[in-house]
């Protein structure tokens, strides 16, 4: 038995999983790390628990498989995006990674924004945010003593988590075109850092890692006791896009995770919106393939926090039957901008409300709203992508995807089906994908479409009226969450 480890990489949790040819999973690890808040807003990982959470879930992952080292033909990395990460050439992190969420550098980029947010957004595709690494890494050389002496005299590396696991892995510095399209430093037209967004970002090129395909051989790792190629890398959402099979132009994912991420496959086509964003999907044989995307940064982080923050539900799977209880949700909407929103709104300053609750708001109300945001926010984007290409239906994929009512009620507000794969791990499997075609483990793109399976679709149900009515009711509800922080600012 052979099989391609892919090692995926996320917000809360590191994770390994293996796949054999046919896309089964033989094993997987998981293992969470900590998330650190040091000031409101901001957000932090430590690299040195990332890498040591990956090392355990491969064990794990190989454990469960019954597989040995010698079985695993290449290994494929998948990882949270534009979390920023600086090392020295020991492979230290000088400081916390600073995560994709963290909005320490919202009003610096604000400032950045007014002068050179049209070049920024036509060089890099992106809408200039504190949500990608060009400001991340910024901070970190205008706050970290001395790191910018170091960076200038190359004695430091920059990388996404992708970069920095195969440099752990490879000791080489490498990145591919998904993961560098989302710095704010990289031309996805030319195909290369920019220099003038260096300049304006005061980032000296010499701490940036090489750019390469998402699927060839960056380098061997030893880690298991025998060199075994490191062969596949993309961001998390492109990687989900990939393991989709989404190789045509008009395929559409949803990713449904801590935050969610709908991608549209736009072919070798730069397509611009000026609310989404124009990306990377992935680089094979030299040639890029292109998507808009919409970023929403919390969707599942909602769920948790009904978990974790307010208490009123132990486990994520009891949100289903809460909702269930009730008809309908009685006017309540819950805008889950605890981070600010992102796609289509792109507003930093934008805060959490809940809404509509009277005496007789349970926490059943709750459990609905904060599912039916994570739908209606999906319907936005999706609304977004309409002005460019046609959806006629949603591949969906992501831990919340087991959510029968949610996937239910994504497919009644879009009015479109929903498509639930028999393999929901499609990120990992994306990042087999890649690292396998690499080695000649899969032949082509062609075979790889051919194993892509349905579970279940998920046809609309609620009539036009409601289904409008609803979501009318949520963009209100979205209106009044707009600009809360600038405003509490300017009352106190």
């Amino acid at each position: 038995m052979k099989a391609v480890l892919a090692l995926d990489e996320g917000t809360t949790s590191a994770r390994a999983i293996l796949f054999d040819r046919e896309s089964n999973i033989l094993g997987l690890g998981q293992f969470e790390f900590s998330q650190y808040y040091p000031k409101p807003g901001w957000v932090e990982h430590n690299p040195e628990e990332i890498w040591e959470a990956q090392v355990r879930a491969i064990k794990v992952a190989i454990e469960k498989a019954k597989l040995s080292p010698q079985d695993i033909v290449a290994i494929g990395i998948t990882n949270q995006r534009e979390t920023t990460i600086i090392w020295d050439k020991n492979g230290k992190p000088v400081y916390n990674a600073i995560v994709w969420q963290c909005r320490r550098t919202a009003e610096m980029i604000e400032e950045i924004k007014r002068e050179y947010g049209d070049l920024i957004k036509e060089k890099t595709g992106l809408v200039p945010d504190a949500y990608f690494s060009a400001s991340k890494i910024r901070w970190l050389l205008d706050n970290v003593p001395g790191l910018r002496e170091k960076a200038e005299r190359g004695e430091v590396y920059f990388g996404t988590v992708d970069t920095f696991l195969i440099y752990k892995l490879t000791g080489e510095h490498v990145t591919d075109y998904s993961n560098a399209s989302r710095t704010m430093l990289f031309n996805i037209k030319k195909l290369e850092w920019d220099e003038e967004l260096l300049e304006i970002f005061k980032i000296p090129q010499d701490i940036l890692p090489k750019v390469k395909d998402s699927s060839e051989v960056y380098g061997y790792t030893k880690l298991l006791g025998r060199e075994i190629p490191v062969s596949g890398d993309a961001g998390d959402q492109q990687a989900a896009l990939f393991g989709q099979a989404a190789f045509e132009e008009g395929m559409v994912k949803a990713t449904y995770g801590t935050g969610n991420f709908i991608l549209v496959n736009t072919g070798k086509k730069l397509l611009y919106s000026k609310n989404l964003l124009t990306t990377i999907a992935w680089g094979l044989k030299g040639e890029v393939t292109y998507a808009l995307e919409g970023s929403i940064f919390i969707t599942g982080a909602a769920v948790q926090w009904l978990r974790d923050g307010i208490k009123i539900i132990e486990h994520a799977s009891e949100t289903e039957e809460l909702a269930k209880k009730l008809d309908s949700n009685e006017g309540v909407y819950f805008v889950p901008a605890f981070v600010g929103l992102g796609a289509p709104y792109w507003d930093q300053f934008a805060r959490g409300l809940i809404i509509g609750i009277t005496r007789g708001t349970g926490r059943e109300h709750l459990a609905r709203a904060t599912l039916e945001a994570i739908a209606y926010l999906t319907r936005d984007v999706i609304e977004e992508m309409e002005k460019l290409v046609e959806v006629r239906e949603l591949r969906v994929d992501g831990g919340a995807t087991a959510n029968n009512f949610l996937m239910q009620f994504q497919a009644d507000i879009l009015g479109r089906r929903v498509v639930r794969p028999v393999v929901k791990e499609t990120t990992a499997l994306g990042a087999a994908y890649l690292a396998g075609l690499a080695v000649d483990f899969w032949n082509d793109l062609k075979e790889i479409a051919e194993l892509w399976k349905v579970e279940r679709v998920f046809e609309p149900k609620l009539d036009e009226k409601t289904r409008e009515k609803l979501y009318r009711g949520w963009k209100e509800a979205v209106k009044r969450a707009l600009g809360w922080a600038k405003i509490v600012d300017e009352v106190l």
